[in-house]
């Protein structure tokens, strides 16, 4: 099912048939493979797109080094699915209501350039809040006296928010009409200053010791210094953030609808996963680094999220251990253009129209995100049915954006 890329360096395998891939996106995965320790090929995954140093969409295998700048600073974004036990007759008819009470129940968007009074973040996080930062906040603590320029101004009033660009929080029916709660976002501002400031480490440790690179955001750190150490650690940390973010939202986001709908949305099933992300793993009998930008892991028998865009499909998928893929999927359908290009391209009424039969912002500052913006989901789809097999189609009937 995959493409093979010739490269100056290892293979590239991409799972891109029939699925538009750009030539920057090419050429970032040529310029990875170029890099000393990558182990066996690099996979590229049907949604992969032009990204800061790394492709979004790419699998990343490596021995001894990792490179901060392809996990990027959005570590350890995901999503969360819960399978409830209400179906659609639960819901009014009008849902305007129902993603009113989520907007208020979560924080979401950004203002004062994310300072004192930001919308997007607590004004004195509540006490569930509090409880789970304060299981966090002693590694915290460890991670910054060793790295000073992680800091982040208040973590805690961030845990437990969407965030902007594309995080969303959606109500979806599946194919039976059961209602699904599905969000998406990461680590937050303390995620983003974790990976700004491993990259410039990066980027300077390469620099001193004569290293020239194709692309300086593929500076690296290598295995068995400090600072690769408090880089997985750092990581890490960033990624059970981001997990323990999504529960707080979905906690929100379930108490938030049960009012509305006086009912008790009864959770079937609960999946929560990252896609911008390390993880330590054994592929082909050695034990190796793997980061996925943009890609699900997809081991034998894993569920997985696969959203689409607003007023796209979403898919909840089961993995089929695909070795060449160093079991892993796309994270969603990728971007087809940038945000700049699809703001001067489509209007507030195309977006109307692509987004008919969602409750959702229909306004000119998520034009970047209406659906023609995105690769076509199916055809993402399509192109990686040896990677995972469909268990669910969802489709939106309710979208909060940041």
């Amino acid at each position: 099912m995959y493409e093979v890329i010739e490269t100056h360096g290892a293979p590239v395998k991409a799972w891109i048939q029939g699925v538009p891939c750009d030539e920057a996106a090419k050429r970032q995965l040529r310029n990875i493979a170029t890099l000393p320790f990558i182990y066996k090929w690099v996979a590229a995954m049907p949604d992969v797109h032009h990204g800061r140093g790394s492709t979004v969409g790419c699998v990343i295998a490596t021995r001894g080094a990792v490179v901060p700048a392809a996990v990027g600073v959005d570590i350890g974004c995901g999503m969360m699915a819960v399978q409830t036990g209400l179906d659609r007759e639960a819901l009014p008819s009008g849902l305007a209501n129902v993603r009113s009470a989520i907007e208020r129940a979560v924080p979401h968007g950004r203002t004062n350039d994310g300072g004192r009074g930001d919308v997007g973040a607590w004004d004195g996080a509540p006490a569930r809040v509090q409880r789970r930062w304060e299981q966090l906040l002693p590694d915290y603590q460890r991670l910054v006296k060793a790295h000073q320029g992680i800091r982040h101004r208040d973590p805690e009033c961030q845990l437990g928010t969407l965030g902007t660009g594309n995080h969303f929080i959606e109500v979806c029916l599946d194919e039976r009409d059961q209602v699904w709660f599905m969000l998406h976002s990461g680590s937050r501002g303390a995620g983003n200053r974790i990976g700004s400031y491993f990259t410039t480490l990066a980027q300077k440790r390469v620099a001193s010791a004569g290293v020239r690179l194709v692309d300086r955001d593929l500076a690296y750190l290598e295995e068995g210094t400090a600072e690769y150490d408090g880089y997985v650690e750092a990581v890490e940390w960033a990624q059970e953030y981001a997990r323990v973010n999504r529960e707080l939202m979905m906690e929100a986001m379930t108490e938030a609808v049960r009012k509305e709908v006086r009912a008790i949305p009864r959770v079937v099933q609960a999946i929560n996963c990252h896609h911008n992300y390390i993880a330590r793993e054994a592929h082909y009998g050695e034990d190796v680094l793997v980061t996925r930008k943009g890609a699900v892991r997809a081991r034998d028998g894993d569920l997985g999220i696969i959203p689409g865009s607003m007023g796209a499909r979403s898919f909840i998928v089961r993995g089929l251990g695909n070795p060449e893929s160093f079991h892993s999927c796309s994270h969603g359908a990728g971007r087809a253009m940038s945000r700049g290009e699809a703001k001067r391209t489509f209007t507030i009424q195309d977006h109307v129209r692509a987004t008919r039969d969602v409750e959702c912002r229909k306004d000119a500052d998520v034009i970047d995100e209406t659906p023609m913006a995105y690769k076509p989901i199916d055809a993402v789809m399509a192109a990686q049915t040896d990677l995972v097999e469909i268990v669910h189609s969802l489709r939106q009937v309710i979208c909060v954006k940041g």
